[in-house]
């Protein structure tokens, strides 16, 4: 039996925390002035020191804009926010998206995937390619769900790395607590079986060179998960 570490929220984390509520449940609307520091501070219990702290990470998020000599306010977040943004919108759904934002996540899957696997076939040597296989041949449905999903991770985010796009990984790494989270989400749908199975016809494409083969497992594996038969939302 496994069991999480536990750990207890810092009060910047709280105060970031109560913030984001407010504004994702329409409490606080979108173009609405906060109150100064001052009164934040004395409202919540804590520092000046917190208070700002936590509005510079929301304002990162896209949460909140601050404009100097005039006030912090709510920002657009839906329009100009970035990817923390999207992942404080789930957690407030509870670890859920909603249907717009889940096809949004995959039809972006596909570019990304499909540039990955295309570049890597074209650019990498045979020896990056074969790095491929150790990290494949780890996978098993037998691993723990959290396992299996890590290891798909690390799997993805190596083809991106050997593909010689220097972004490509970093754009994966943006968005793995997402993406990991879909994994999930799909493995207590439909079982490990077909992940697994999924990750080897990928991979093998990718060793063989078959870029045509490669591209349609991508496309039509993302896409079932989008309109087909393996929806995961």
């Amino acid at each position: 039996m496994q069991f999480k570490k536990l750990s207890t929220p810092s009060l910047k984390e709280l105060f970031v925390s109560e913030l984001e509520s407010k504004i994702l449940s329409g409490e606080l609307k979108v173009g609405e002035k906060l109150p100064s520091e001052r009164e934040l501070a004395e409202a919540m219990h804590v520092s000046r020191a917190v208070v700002n702290s936590g509005i510079a990470e929301m304002e990162q998020k896209g949460f909140l804009i601050v404009r100097p000599r005039v006030g912090t306010f709510v920002e657009d977040y839906r329009k100009n926010g970035t990817l923390d943004t999207l992942v404080s919108i789930m957690k407030y759904n509870g670890g859920n998206l909603a249907k717009d934002e889940i096809k949004a996540i995959l039809e972006l899957r596909i570019v990304l995937v499909n540039l990955a696997a295309t570049l890597a076939i074209d650019n990498a040597t045979d020896e990056q390619l074969n790095s491929l296989l150790p990290i494949l041949n780890d996978i098993s449905p037998e691993d723990s769900v959290d396992d299996l999903v890590e290891k798909t991770f690390r799997l993805h985010h190596e083809l991106a790395f050997i593909s010689g796009n220097v972004l490509l990984p970093l754009f994966f790494m943006s968005f793995k607590e997402l993406v990991c989270k879909l994994w999930h989400r799909f493995i207590t749908n439909y079982g490990k079986e077909l992940l697994v199975k999924s990750n080897c016809t990928m991979i093998n494409s990718v060793i063989t060179r078959d870029k045509d083969s490669a591209v349609s497992q991508i496309t039509n594996a993302t896409m079932e998960a989008i309109t087909g038969s393996k929806k995961i939302y």
